[in-house]
């Protein structure tokens, strides 16, 4: 009983170095993901799930192979990492082994994921937003054990929280007539406000749970992606119009979120609006800026502009991955996650609104 008391001061100790540490640095102690597959790092490997990715050539690029990362290398937040001076975070459902280490954090972002729990239900199973929060929860149990709820505190308050979700809810859902209802029950203002008035009830839930730092991204612009250019609901060279339309509604209640939520009684709380829409409409329009070459179709994939559906397994992906936006019909490539992670990190107030992530973790 002695050394288990002991191992616990060391053990708090520990900690309380570590957020020192980071705050001397001017970093976060960690960093905590929620979202879907643009930020998914190997949560439905387990599920019984058609949104896997963990066969090649996904990870083609990644130190390591497929690992369920729906990229050939590093998603955004494993970028953002590299720039935050964190290792690579574990996936949630591997954090119940020992091994991880979880005081860096812990990624629970799943595949086919929306805000609502019944988007992305066609593919079979996934952790909502809702469900991820819970996940979170579990999370801070095995943190209690690990530490005082004094150091806890001062951990979670100086910590990152990135929350990147909201197209399933459109590609998975709202744009799904013959599978689901909403483009029937809602007008687009009212689905986006939908959407948000629950989004908002999951940001308080981890501000409640004591977490006060958060980047919350924008959707980009669905319209331009491989396949929804597939559908041939555009004309060549241009995007689906009435889709960005849509997504552009909610992205300015999520803004308009931001303003409220920093305006609020929320004590030491800091929310970011990470303007991917924007980044995303700039690399498109200026591809040969940004060093790339093809703008409308995937490296790998079935179909036109290879958008019909996501890489199969073992199939030849482009070799000059570099200079494709679109990995596969939904997903971008590693070069193209790196633009946007530095963006999220030291970019202008139109790229992280209204302070970027290295100004947050002055805080």
């Amino acid at each position: 009983m002695e050394r288990m008391s002991w191992a616990l001061v060391w053990l708090s100790l520990a900690f309380n170095l570590v957020v020192a540490i980071s705050v001397c640095d001017g970093q976060f102690p960690a960093m905590f993901v929620m979202g879907d597959s643009l930020v998914d790092n190997g949560n439905n490997n387990g599920l019984s799930s058609l949104a896997k990715s963990n066969y090649p050539p996904y990870g083609i690029d990644f130190q390591g192979g497929p690992t369920g990362r729906f990229t050939n290398g590093k998603t955004i937040i494993d970028l953002l990492g590299d720039l935050l001076g964190l290792p690579l975070l574990p996936a949630f459902t591997v954090t119940f082994t020992g091994q991880p280490d979880i005081w860096v954090g812990v990624n629970y972002a799943s595949a086919a994921a929306g805000i609502l729990d019944e988007s992305g239900l066609n593919l079979g199973d996934r952790f909502s937003l809702r469900q991820q929060v819970e996940n979170f929860k579990s999370t801070l149990n095995q943190l209690r054990n690990q530490m005082e709820q004094d150091t806890l505190n001062q951990y979670l308050a100086k910590s990152l929280v990135v929350i990147n979700i909201g197209s399933n809810d459109y590609i998975n859902n709202y744009l799904m007539p013959s599978i689901y209802s909403s483009s029937s029950t809602y007008t687009p203002e009212a689905f986006a406000e939908h959407l948000i008035n629950d989004y908002d009830a999951q940001i308080m839930a981890l501000y409640n749970l004591g977490l006060r730092k958060f980047l919350l991204a924008a959707i980009g612009p669905l319209g331009c992606i491989p396949n929804q250019l597939a559908k041939g609901f555009a004309p060549p060279g241009k995007c689906v119009s009435a889709v960005n339309d849509m997504v552009e509604i909610f992205n300015r209640r999520l803004k308009n979120l931001v303003d409220q939520l920093n305006h609020g009684n929320y004590t030491e709380a800091i929310f970011v609006y990470g303007n991917t829409y924007g980044a995303f409409n700039d690399i498109l329009g200026n591809p040969a800026t940004y060093g790339f070459k093809v703008v409308d179709k995937g490296c790998c994939g079935v179909g036109r502009n290879k958008g019909q559906i996501t890489c199969l397994p073992f199939s030849i992906p482009c070799t000059n991955r570099d200079e494709y936006v679109f990995w596969d019909a939904y997903h971008p490539t590693q070069a193209f996650n790196k633009i946007i992670a530095q963006k999220a990190y030291s970019g202008p107030q139109s790229a992280c609104y209204p302070i970027n992530v290295k100004q947050m973790a002055q805080l």
